[in-house]
């Protein structure tokens, strides 16, 4: 049986893109009869608030979503927030040190932020590591400073076959060695997602394209921990009428708005339905009434531009 996820980070509130996504993981799951999994990625905890993890659940249940797995109804992989799974972390820690996967990094943010003038690597993941500290060791007297654990890229390319923008290359050590464990004491986001969905027995993850970079990441960390690799399909963005992505920072249109101004979780449900080329036309439909209709196939590849008429199409 196939087992999906959609794994949001309570940093603020929902917003059109977060739906967007979320609706199509959803869909994917439900069409194929499998186990959808909500997964709470808390580990920023400078950003991440209770009160947002709150707001997420109510926003996607208003949509009409659901989930068999995830923080309030409890499963078999609990705990399903990501702030109580910290000792899975440093176990995979551990077995990727002890196999020579991994090596302290004592670069400063100075020093990081010279590297932004290199050549870039993964997009979405910022300039290329280049290296600097890939000869050093944890020492006893290391272990006293700090420091920050980076994976040690292998030098081989990774291909893979994305369910909605066909078969993907990426050379080796594309964008450098990544940090999996900052100097601060926090795990990376490629470390913490492989290792969940890899307990969790995740097979299908369907998610933004923002991510399509982090996947080549997330593969090697799979494998070199032992782990079978889902299956990846990233669909495209919403954009903004400025074409920047929206997001929680940036030109988003959040759930709670959209519900405060009287907006049908229907309407919505059939618009972003439509604007991922699932219906030829936007009609008021319910996420259960989708499922016959989702192919991954019809998914389309370019962005979503949310202008004045999409935006007037939601409250009809």
């Amino acid at each position: 049986m196939i087992r999906g996820r959609y794994a949001p980070s309570p940093t603020g509130y929902l917003h059109l893109g977060n739906a967007f996504t979320a609706l199509l993981a959803w869909l994917q799951i439900r069409r194929e009869g499998g186990v959808f999994v909500l997964r709470m990625e808390d580990i920023d905890r400078d950003r991440s608030r209770p009160e947002y993890a709150d707001a997420i659940l109510e926003d996607l249940r208003w949509l009409g979503l659901d989930w068999d797995e995830g923080p309030d109804v409890g499963g078999p992989c609990a705990p399903y927030v990501q702030s109580e799974r910290l000792s899975r972390y440093e176990s995979a820690l551990d077995r990727l040190l002890e196999e020579g996967r991994l090596y302290p990094c004592t670069c400063t943010r100075a020093q990081l932020k010279a590297i932004a003038s290199a050549p870039h690597g993964l997009g979405s993941e910022g300039p290329a590591y280049p290296g600097l500290c890939r000869g050093r060791t944890l020492t006893d007297e290391l272990r006293q400073s700090r420091y920050s654990l980076r994976f040690r890229m292998p030098d081989e390319p990774v291909s893979f076959r994305d369910g909605v923008f066909g078969e993907q290359t990426f050379p080796a050590g594309a964008g450098g060695d990544f940090v999996v464990k900052r100097s601060d004491g926090l795990f990376g986001y490629q470390l913490a997602v492989s290792v969940d969905d890899a307990a969790m027995g995740i097979t299908d993850v369907l998610r933004g394209e923002d991510l399509l970079d982090s996947t080549p990441r997330q593969m090697l960390l799979l494998r070199a921990l032992g782990h079978p690799v889902p299956r990846y399909a990233h669909v495209p963005l919403i954009l903004g009428d400025d074409g920047k992505r929206l997001s929680k920072r940036h030109g988003s249109v959040t759930l709670r708005e959209l519900r405060q101004a009287g907006v049908d979780s229907r309407r919505l449900t059939g618009c972003l339905a439509h604007w991922a080329g699932i219906l030829e036309e936007p009609e008021p439909l319910a996420p259960q009434d989708l499922i016959p209709r989702f192919q991954l196939s019809a998914i389309r590849k370019t962005p979503v531009v949310f202008d004045d008429a999409k935006r007037r199409g939601l409250f009809g």
